[in-house]
């Protein structure tokens, strides 16, 4: 009889859509439980690398979500103290035929948006609203999960992709709360035409100064840009998504050159998220139980990577299931053991990259500036092997380090 019942998972977002999308690929049922009243993103723009389209064409949204994207031309690095160029590295057909995917930039709107019309379009997939997941029970060989409205559901498993403040987590690590990075970051979305037009480049930009940075690209077919800057003010709590006036985002960015404050001169609506990680860690799986995305693995964004790691993990979450037939307990662990390390490389190089690459001072900076300067492109390709390369298709996971 349990093997009528569907795989739960807890949380809607990009992670859960994307799994529930893997899980029906390989002919398993699912049921998406998602707390808030409605499916939807908050935020902006996010990056997307090679293994991001690797993983739509696996999960079977590639075609929607390449209509969504648009194609930066290079990835850029300004000294946001001079408003020098330190290196571009160009994302055109060198680099496609390297990584067999293109580079682009999506509103995270539009990406959650692709993932939901494909799961309400496949039969093997249940989504439900208004239904918190607040912790889990085995039974054998079948899951009961609780859900915040005081009812209980059962399911052959449970994935917990249920963010930064897992439920699921707490009963799988118990690890409390998340590691406050006292980064603050602040986003903003503006028409295109108001974008100043010496600054509309075709390229994911980053200019970095001294404990601060500041990321814009175009977005939404040219309609929008991107707005996005982050200060090291050591703030204490985390918050998210309040909203904030221009003069509070000007106070960490008043010593950088004239042209990069006029960026965010131009933003509008702003609004502040404190950034928060957690340690890596290897206990991902409670048998039948398994966490992705966030709820496993929260990272910073200095890499660009927190949703491409999340759809990887459904891509690997499905493969595994598929091979082990039937088996969830291996299958799960065989997840986490091809996803663990490379995860953790992220998590950890996130955070050297936000100390070492986009907010050092002085001789620091000017170091960072001169090693840049002095790799080539092929180098730089070659520094993103690992992490874009196709290597893991050939087993139908992205999971190798």
């Amino acid at each position: 009889m349990s093997k009528d019942l569907p795989i739960i998972i807890a949380g809607g977002g990009i992670g859960g859509l994307a799994t529930a999308m893997g899980l029906a690929q390989k002919g398993f049922r699912s049921l998406v439980l998602e707390r808030s009243a409605q499916l939807g993103e908050i935020g902006a723009g996010i990056q997307l690398g090679p293994n991001a389209f690797h993983a739509f064409d696996y999960l079977g949204v590639g075609d929607e979500a390449r209509k969504m994207a648009v194609y930066v031309e290079a990835l850029r690095l300004m000294d946001a103290m001079t408003a020098e160029t330190i290196v571009t590295i160009p994302l055109d057909e060198p680099f496609r035929k390297r990584f067999g995917n293109p580079y682009a930039v999506i509103h995270r709107g539009d990406l959650h948006r692709v993932f939901l019309n494909a799961c309400e379009k496949n039969p093997l997939v249940e989504l439900r609203t208004s239904s918190e997941v607040l912790g889990y029970q085995k039974n054998g060989e079948t899951v009961t999960v609780e859900l915040a409205n005081g009812s209980k559901i059962e399911g052959l498993a449970l994935v917990g992709a249920d963010g930064l403040y897992s439920k699921v987590r707490k009963q799988v690590v118990g690890d409390g709360a998340p590691r406050v990075t006292g980064h603050t970051t602040y986003r903003s979305v503006i028409p295109t035409e108001k974008m100043p037009e010496e600054l509309r480049w075709n390229a994911a930009t980053l200019w970095a100064g001294p404990k601060c940075h500041i990321v814009h690209y175009p977005l939404s077919g040219w309609k929008l840009f991107n707005l996005v800057v982050t200060y090291h003010n050591d703030a204490p709590e985390p918050v998210s998504g309040k909203p904030v006036d221009k003069e509070e985002v000007m106070k960490g960015f008043r010593h950088v050159a004239p042209l990069a404050q006029k960026i965010i001169e131009h933003g509008t609506d702003w609004k502040l998220w404190v950034l928060c990680d957690r340690e890596p860690v290897l206990n991902w799986t409670d048998g039948n139980v398994a966490l992705l995305g966030d709820a496993a693995h929260p990272t910073l964004q200095y890499m660009a990577q927190g949703a491409c790691m999340a759809m990887e993990d459904a891509v690997c979450l499905a493969h595994e299931l598929e091979v082990s037939k039937g088996d969830i307990t291996s299958a799960f662990e065989l997840y986490r053991q091809k996803r663990v390390n490379r995860t953790a490389r992220i998590q950890i190089q996130s955070r050297l990259m936000g100390d070492h690459i986009y907010h050092p001072a002085g001789g620091h900076a000017d170091l960072r500036n001169a090693m840049m300067r002095g790799l080539t492109t092929e180098q730089y390709y070659d520094r993103m092997q690992w992490l874009y390369g196709s290597s893991g298709l050939s087993e139908g996971t992205n999971a190798v380090v």
